[in-house]
């Protein structure tokens, strides 16, 4: 390599060393920011995989909790993804928009060869050849606040998404945890069939057993013949109804059609700490319900687009700084050998843009009152659906308590009829209306523990406040 050749490849490199410097020296600037206007550092989320690794390993013949079923359902969800792929772009946004703090480098080099003639002259031809180099340099150093805004704006944009993310979570996590415990209503509905249709085989068995003692009548055994069909024709329809509701959560989950499993048979019952006040539920929705938050963080950043519309049209202040060695940019080869260096300080003044800038700040001005609008609509919305779905859990959770008085009741009055029955002190139909009256007890509290389950997991689900160990402990 010549020794000129060698010497323009050196200061090639030294003025990519001193951009590399300015910006590493910029970088530590940057990442003392906060997002009152001063920038900061922006780490962006590593993207989700196309594909989660899901395993569903011991779960088929097995039981399946809840918290294994949200687990899986949370895994691979598309929607989730999605969500996070928004929030991905977000981020980048916010990246772009405090780049804007960062001076611009742009630098080219290149070998010029150039011929002069000069037809019907005596002067002779001549050719050239050099090396030429261009740099320049240009740093925004003021804009009356434009940057501090996009900035702003970006970073309230980025927290809606993720607000928005976090609700989506929650949307998936409440349609998994309600396809769950309607499996386990299914099979409470299915086990009180079951423990009928016993009662009505043992009336029916008891029956035969005084008809050949000659102590009953044959319209008892028909009777007891027809309860035991009825009941198991129950049986049979609620063992549809619980092969349904496990079809519908295994396509919530995420299993194999094939798959084969059971899930739990009940859950716990309300307790004094689920005695929380309507105003409480109110308090904490306004504060953290992502949905809220979400279109909160929407107004803010529609309220920092505004000034970021009105910086438009004001001067900005750019630092500018130009290398030239043999030439200028569009030129040909200067007659010597030269190096050209420029620094300088540029006051861009807009004087007219048809105004655009005016438009730009109705636009920001409108959006900001449509995202007031939105926001206040959300807020009464979800505010609306927590008074709902509280005066449904205080119902509920009374029902439960009022629903186990009165298995309790029916379950002695079957004991009774059932004792009165076997010593020939009343006839069958007393003891089938007791049993009659025992199955619709067993069927009521199951379906208030449903009530209660569902009204409980809804007013978690529209406070926002429904999270996968909430949702583990129904």
């Amino acid at each position: 390599m010549s020794a000129e050749r060698a010497g323009f490849v050196a200061r090639i490199g030294g003025v990519g060393l001193i951009a590399i410097a300015m910006g590493v020296g910029l970088g530590v600037r940057v990442a003392c920011g906060d997002d009152s206007g001063a920038p900061s550092a922006v780490l962006l989320p590593n993207p989700p995989p196309a594909t989660a690794p899901c395993q569903a390993d011991g779960i088929a013949g097995g039981l399946l909790s809840l918290d294994r079923a949200v687990e899986l359902a949370l895994c691979g969800n598309a929607e989730i993804r999605s969500a996070a792929a928004v929030v991905l772009v977000r981020a980048a946004q916010l990246g772009e928009a405090r780049s804007e703090y960062l001076p611009t480098l742009a630098a080219s080099a290149a070998e010029l060869r150039e011929w002069t003639r000069y037809p019907g002259s005596s002067i002779p031809s001549s050719k050239d050849k050099a090396l030429t180099a261009y740099g320049a340099l240009t740093w925004r150093l003021f804009d009356f606040g434009g940057r501090a805004a996009d900035s702003r704006a970006s970073s309230k944009l980025l927290e809606a998404a993720m607000q928005t993310q976090d609700a989506t979570v929650q949307k998936v996590l409440g349609a998994v945890v309600e396809a769950f415990f309607d499996s386990v209503t299914a099979k409470g509905l299915l086990g009180s069939k079951k423990d009928t249709a016993a009662l009505a085989r043992e009336t029916l068995a008891s029956a035969e057993r005084r008809l050949r003692e000659g102590n009953g009548a044959q319209s008892d055994e028909l009777q007891a013949k027809t309860a035991l069909a009825r009941a198991s024709l129950d049986a049979n329809r609620a063992a549809a109804n619980y092969a349904k509701a496990i079809a519908v959560l295994t396509y919530s989950v995420g299993l194999p059609p094939e798959a084969l499993y059971t899930v739990p048979d009940d859950a716990r019952l309300p307790t004094d700490d689920d005695d929380k006040s309507l105003a409480s539920w109110l308090a904490e929705a306004r504060a953290r319900h992502p949905a809220i938050a979400a279109a909160r963080a929407d107004v803010e950043a529609a309220d920092s687009q505004i000034a970021a519309a009105k910086s438009r049209g004001r001067p900005t202040l750019d630092l500018q700084a130009n290398y030239y060695e043999n030439g200028f940019p569009q030129q040909g080869l200067a007659t010597a050998r030269q190096r050209d260096t420029t620094v300088g300080i540029a006051i861009n003044v807009p004087l007219f843009d048809g105004f655009l800038t005016r438009y730009r700040v109705k636009e920001a001005e409108a959006n900001l009152r449509y995202k007031e609008a939105a926001l206040t609509d959300t807020e009464r919305s979800t505010l609306t659906e927590i008074i709902k779905a509280y005066s449904d859990a205080t119902a509920a959770a009374a029902n439960v308590r009022d629903s186990a008085n009165l298995l309790d009741a029916a379950q002695a009055a079957e004991a009774s009829s059932k004792r009165r029955y076997d010593a020939g002190a009343t006839d069958v139909t007393e003891l089938l209306n007791t049993q009659a009256a025992l199955a619709d007890a067993r069927q009521e509290r199951v379906r208030c523990l449903a009530e209660w389950r569902s009204a409980r997991l809804r007013l978690l689900a529209t406070s926002g406040t429904l999270t996968e160990a909430a949702a583990a402990t129904p």
